[in-house]
This record gives structure tokens, sequence and C-alpha cells, in this order.
């Protein structure tokens, strides 16, 4: 598996509107979570949930059969990819991640930083 079972910020258990909440009532910049995705598909099995600047993003984390490995959204050429879903969270905690709103087709950008759990 993509080891997110043991971890604090994986919620097993949340739907898209329960995370959205989760995220809003946080109120903090670079607050985040991972769930698994709505569509339960195999080539894209979670969703990392960011809270930044008063909005909620949810950013796909896909999974590369050919390799084995994890990317974050759609796929771009030289794009990064990771073994684990937990290296994907350890390097934007210390790197920045891109956060792209489509509606206003804005660019902003934060690290992850604190682990919000949902009750």
């Amino acid at each position: 598996d993509a080891g997110v079972h043991s971890k604090a910020w994986y919620a097993a258990t949340c739907d898209r509107r329960m995370a959205e909440d989760a995220l809003y009532r946080s109120n903090r910049d670079g607050s985040f979570l991972i769930r698994k995705s709505s569509g339960q598909d195999s080539q894209q099995p979670y969703t990392l949930v960011v809270f930044y600047n008063r909005r909620v993003y949810n950013i796909p984390i896909r999974f590369i059969e050919s390799t084995r490995q994890y990317a974050l959204g759609r796929e771009k050429s030289g794009e990064e990819r990771f073994d684990s879903v937990a290296e994907i969270v350890e390097n934007h905690q210390r790197t920045s991640l891109v956060l792209i709103d489509s509606q206003n087709n804005t660019k902003d950008s934060t690290k992850l930083k604190h682990i919000v759990r949902v009750s």
C-alpha cells in the first residue's frame, strides 16, 4: 500500500465535504490531510486536501502503474514522482507545493504545515 494507514494526516473514513469542513474550521494556511478519492479509481487512489488563503484545494494523487510511483495533479512532463504517499507529504513539508486555482487561473504556494484531524 501507499504507506498511509498509520499516518496522522490520513483521514480514512472522510469524504470530500467532511475534509473541506475540517480544513475551513482549522482556518490555518498550510493545513492539510489526505483522504481517499471520491471516485475510488486505482489510477487516483487518494486526494491531498490543502487549506490556503481561505480556500480549500483538492489535489489528486495519481498512482503510476508502470513505475509503481505516485504523483500529484494531472500528468505533466518532468513531474515529481514519489515511491509513497508519505514521501509526497514529507517532501512538501520541506518544499512549497504549487496550488492552482482553475476558476480564477491563479497560482499560490504553501508548505504542508498543520495536520488536520477529522472528528
